[in-house]
């Protein structure tokens, strides 16, 4: 069911008026029966300023305000063309400025009183008493306070109807930015997870790749096992990839949780059957934390050592350490070339995401060159 209150509009507006006036002229008619012709011109002279009150309140008022005290002057009694002016004040109210409205209530309040002192006078009343005044004075008083009230009710009603439309637009716009910037967020996300999937199964691959290459000549049961290792690690990356893709589908897609704490260990044994030599001390499996946080521990340990597999070069030794107590501590360093790697594409895409990571969770991550020589990342991120 439709709520919405039934209006007017432009083109309907346009012929109510034009209907208005045309029956404040047709009653007119009387007056023209009766030979009263200056009520007559003084009727159509009040009522014709109404066709434009809507866009020119304030200077129909004027007219119609003037018409009637000429019409005061000439005629002594009351004519049909005065009830135009209840709607011009009713005009005045409803779209001119509120010291119009205010200005055309007190004008209304003083032709109230001329229009009774002219319409005694004119029946014959001897004697301006207020007794006799009074009934003419508040009657016509009361019309006039009407129409300016309906006018002024119209008036705060369309304010308040127009600034609730503006705060509604207002928080639609807020609302599509938020959008905005939740889908940034969220494709800045998915770039940082899909750069460390693609970047450390890749390097995997490429590092057992070049292993198995070497061997096959000498140790075929060598470059099995390596193959092996290549084949496992590459549907390791599939998996993951096909699960970032996946957000950006509408609905379940049914492939693994996200990695937490407890697959930092498949790290490291990923990294040692690469052929890298890791030092690791990890928290004991099942250590609870938040799983913001594990996702973040493991991907920077993921990304940390990707980047050890393609800078630190070979024979270098890496040292993993993940803390759990107040904070989650992670520290990944090596003894290897580090920062002075000819093979860095100098981009930096995976300290930025690594450091990302860790402002999104409201932590700090410091990556650099060690001292003694090679390379560590240390990050803290609060529980």
């Amino acid at each position: 069911m439709d709520r919405h209150p039934w209006r007017l509009g432009p083109r309907g507006q346009r012929w109510f008026d034009r209907a208005a006036v045309g029956l404040l002229v047709l009653l007119a008619a009387g007056h023209v029966v009766a030979g009263q012709t200056a009520s007559t011109v003084f009727t159509v002279l009040e009522a014709l300023p109404l066709l434009w009150r809507r866009r020119h309140a304030w200077p129909v008022f004027l007219a119609v305000a003037a018409a009637s005290l000429a019409q005061a002057v000439v005629v002594e009694e009351p004519v049909v063309g005065q009830l135009a002016f209840p709607v011009a004040v009713y005009s005045v109210a409803r779209w001119a400025p509120r010291w119009q409205g205010v200005t055309a209530l007190l004008v209304g309040y003083a032709g109230a009183l001329v229009a009774s002192v002219r319409w005694l006078l004119g029946f014959g009343a001897g004697d301006l008493t207020p007794g006799n005044l009074a009934p003419y004075a508040v009657t016509i008083s009361a019309i006039v306070t009407a129409a300016w009230a309906l006018g002024f009710a119209g008036q705060q009603r369309e304010r308040y109807v127009a600034s609730l439309v503006a705060r509604a637009e207002q928080a639609e716009r807020m609302a599509e930015r938020e959008v905005e910037l939740a889908a940034r967020d969220e494709r800045s996300r998915i770039a940082r997870e899909m750069h460390d999937v693609v970047a450390h199964g890749l390097s995997v691959i490429v590092v057992q790749a070049d292993g198995a290459r070497y061997a096959a000549a000498k140790d075929p049961d060598v470059a099995t096992g390596t193959l092996e290792t290549i084949s496992t690690t590459g549907r390791e990356a599939l998996t993951e990839m096909r699960r970032l893709l996946g957000l950006l589908r509408d609905g379940d897609t049914g492939v693994a949780p996200q990695p937490g704490l407890d697959d930092v260990r498949h790290l490291v044994a990923e990294a040692r059957g690469a052929g890298t030599r890791v030092d690791a001390d990890l928290p004991p499996g099942g250590t609870e934390v938040p799983d913001g946080a594990a996702l973040a521990a493991y991907r920077i340990v993921q990304e940390a050592l990707t980047n050890v597999r393609k800078h630190a070069g070979p024979g270098a030794t890496v040292a993993v350490r993940v803390a759990v107590g107040d904070d989650l501590e992670v520290e990944v360093r090596d003894d290897g070339r580090g920062a002075a790697s000819s093979a860095s594409d100098g981009r930096g895409l995976g300290l930025v995401g690594m450091r990302e990571r860790a402002a999104a969770h409201g932590g700090v991550l410091e990556a650099g060159p060690a001292a003694g020589g090679g390379f560590v990342v240390s990050a803290r991120l609060p529980l």
